[in-house]
């Protein structure tokens, strides 16, 4: 019989960023009250299931999301960078008119080209890594299923090139939000299903991207 493998990929539940920055891949964004609480109800939707093994982002948004679900399989988990926030010359800055990045005239080259997109990291270097990263998670748990935590944007980018999508997108029709669980389902080697739910939807700001 082929193996079944399921490999969840998890986005970090609610952080902590009442300047309403871009954070990225800056170090020290904590999760919020709610965001805890958001971590923990999706360890919760997970409990019954035949998780095997964990993998991370390394930001800490992300491994605090994990924390409940090491304890609740009493699993290590592996930090992988392939995971990490997708890279952003916006990082660090507010977005948008009035005070935020958009009125100065240094950054406009950046947003010239909205399909690689030319503020940040590409969307096919984006693909390619978070696929790696699934390949990996899916070869650990062969016969069973894993949960990876990452980030809005890899997340998103990674499930349209599952369902052979175009790759550029606008922001607010991302099916992604906070503590959401995108599930891609393998027999063997080859992908069959890719589902969504949301374990922690009613929580917090529910798909807000402000910092991802």
């Amino acid at each position: 019989m082929t193996d079944k493998t399921i490999v969840h990929v998890l986005r970090h539940g609610e952080v902590h960023n009442p300047e309403g920055v871009l954070y990225g891949r800056l170090p020290g964004y904590r999760l919020s009250e709610d965001g805890i609480l958001m971590a923990k109800a999706a360890a919760r939707w997970f409990a019954d299931r035949d998780v095997t093994a964990l993998f991370s982002s390394p930001m800490q948004r992300a491994l605090e999301t994990a924390a409940p679900l090491v304890d609740t399989f009493d699993l290590p988990v592996t930090v992988d960078d392939r995971l990490i926030e997708a890279g952003n010359h916006f990082e660090g800055l507010t977005f948008g008119a009035g005070a935020g990045s958009l009125r100065r005239p240094e950054h406009w080259r950046y947003l010239v080209n909205p399909f690689k997109p030319s503020w940040g990291e590409p969307y096919k270097e984006l693909a390619a890594r978070m696929r790696a990263a699934v390949i990996a998670a899916r070869e650990a748990a062969r016969g069973h299923e894993a949960v990876c935590v990452s980030h809005q944007l890899p997340i998103w980018t990674l499930r349209l090139h599952a369902e052979h999508r175009r790759l550029w997108h606008h922001p607010r029709r991302r099916e992604c939000g906070l503590a959401s669980v995108t599930s891609l389902s393998f027999e063997g080697s080859r992908l069959v299903e890719v589902a969504y739910a949301e374990p922690a939807s009613g929580l917090g700001e529910g798909t807000g991207v402000a910092g991802a």
